[in-house]
């Protein structure tokens, strides 16, 4: 049986409702770490769920860095605008943007990294793993383990957060989705640099 104090707690640290947070309690038989998993869980099957729905309304975010020198603008969407006046959803916005100015992605989504970009890493890789005289039946995986790294090292939902590398962009995103209970989705972004 989950205490009040527990219950509180752990809603404080997730953001979840109380319902919610004393179920995945009850269920983790009282420990935090296994509900809090429990939690993530759910968050991401709640994600899922709401991800088909239009995201019309949003915001623009930008990010200047200290130096003046580097910045980045983000189109940050969601389905009301209700949601794209809350002040978690534009901090979000403004979390993206110093991410993007941070760590530079380039595309959005592994899957949107061209074809071409990806033959001309393999040129490089392939030469590397010929110098280092590896078999011929593991180059195929090798080469797919590196492409996926690297489409995933170049895109903005797969990247370590800036501010919590252990959480991609993406996670964070589907984080939030479950706590504010809209689709969320980044529209575009920029990034520029004198």
């Amino acid at each position: 049986m989950a205490t009040l104090d527990q219950i509180k707690n752990l809603r404080e640290r997730t953001g979840a409702g109380i319902v919610e947070v004393k179920k995945a309690l009850e269920e983790a038989g009282g420990d935090d770490q296994k509900a809090i998993e429990i939690l993530r869980k759910r968050g991401q099957e709640k994600a899922m769920k709401k991800s088909d729905r239009v995201a019309e309304e949003g915001v623009i975010a930008s990010y200047v860095h200290s130096n003046g020198r580097v910045g980045a603008i983000v189109k940050l969407l969601c389905e009301t605008d209700f949601v794209a006046r809350n002040e978690e959803f534009k901090s979000l916005a403004q979390d993206i943007a110093m991410h993007v100015t941070a760590i530079d992605p380039k595309y959005l989504k592994p899957e949107d990294v061209p074809a071409e970009a990806i033959e001309k890493e393999k040129e490089i890789w392939k030469v590397q793993l010929a110098s280092e005289n590896k078999p011929a039946e593991m180059m195929a995986k090798i080469l797919e383990g590196k492409e996926r790294k690297f489409r995933e090292e170049i895109s903005l939902l797969t990247q370590p957060f800036v501010k919590n590398p252990d959480q991609t962009v993406g996670g964070l995103i589907t984080e939030k989705i479950s706590k504010i209970g809209e689709n969320i989705q980044v529209g575009d972004f920029s990034r520029l640099e004198l």
